[in-house]
């Protein structure tokens, strides 16, 4: 069987799939409101805030009384988008996010550029590596991490007509756009981007066009390899995992993120209650960040597609 061709329409950063998204969300609907912590243009939030200067509010460097205002502006019946980078956005408003979003059960979008390794020359204080634990880890909090613009597009449009606290996740470098331009964003459904039955590569963020890429150099050497995107780490597509590793019955996990805490882990949580298979990550274990350019700490930290292949053969021989 031909697989199918995945071409890069050019490099874009998802942040701006973000704010290309809520400009749309912000016309379809009034009660659209957004928030942001200082950082309106490096979220991508200028243009909705142009548009809707009555609906966009500037907390300043507060992210703590955003979230706190967000939850109240939820509970008046408004759909509030509140944003930063990932590092601000989770870990040092983690109580208000617990407490007023995720236990209140409120209808907020906490919206976390910047996030992982990718960040680049900033450095680890602001690599925010454990974030999807943090979040995953509330009940009621759904977890979206979109791999390219138009993902992060469709994503955002997705999470505004959700009736629930969302965490969306999402990055600063250009990367490879390559999914359709109009999709259809659904929350829980894991896309199979790859049909195979040796190794199956679960990926999430920007790890997944490398997932692709990996697939292709293996094609080469005879290994079949199935790609599946988890663009949505909670609530995990968990029918979709095991119906493609009862096949495989060899796991590779691909993220930019800590093992801790992290998609792999949940993926691994499942295979090991249902059905146990040999599984290796492809991510960053327990050590924090350094600055550098987004391209060269990926390589560093093992985030590619060569690491995903070395990945793939250990869990093949592990059967």
């Amino acid at each position: 069987m031909e697989r199918q061709q995945f071409i890069n329409t050019g490099n874009k950063d998802t942040r701006s799939g973000f704010g290309a998204g809520l400009s749309v969300i912000g016309d379809e609907n009034p009660n659209v409101v957004a928030m942001c912590a200082d950082l309106t243009g490096s979220l991508k939030m200028d243009a909705f805030a142009k548009a809707h200067p009555d609906r966009f509010y500037q907390a300043g460097i507060a992210e703590a009384n955003m979230i706190g205002v967000g939850a109240g502006m939820a509970l008046s019946g408004k759909i509030p988008f509140v944003g930063s980078f990932a590092a601000f956005a989770t870990g040092r408003v983690y109580d208000q996010i617990r407490q007023s979003v995720a236990y209140s059960n409120t209808n907020v979008k906490i919206a976390a550029s910047h996030a992982g390794i990718t960040l680049g020359e900033d450095g680890a204080t602001h690599q925010i590596l454990e974030d999807i634990g943090l979040m995953r880890m509330l009940p009621n909090m759904v977890v979206l991490n979109p791999c390219d613009y138009n993902q992060t597009k469709a994503a955002t449009i997705a999470a505004g007509n959700y009736n629930g606290p969302v965490y969306l996740r999402f990055g600063r470098p250009g990367v490879p756009n390559f999914t359709p331009e109009d999709q259809k964003f659904e929350i829980g459904k894991a896309l199979k981007l790859v049909d195979g039955k040796d190794v199956t590569i679960f990926a999430t963020g920007h790890l997944v066009w490398e997932a692709i890429q990996a697939a292709e150099a293996l094609e080469q050497e005879g290994i079949n390899a199935e790609v599946i995107n988890i663009h949505t780490i909670k609530p995990l597509d968990v029918e979709a995992v095991l119906e493609s590793v009862a096949k495989t019955r060899a796991v590779v996990c691909a993220e930019e993120h800590f093992i801790a805490g992290g998609m792999g882990e949940s993926i691994a949580s499942t295979l090991a209650a249902n059905t146990p298979a040999p599984v290796e990550f492809v991510a960053i274990n327990d050590k924090f960040g350094q600055s550098g350019t987004p391209s060269a700490l990926m390589k560093a930290y093992g985030l590619d597609a060569e690491h995903i292949v070395e990945a793939a053969k250990k869990a093949i021989a592990r059967k």
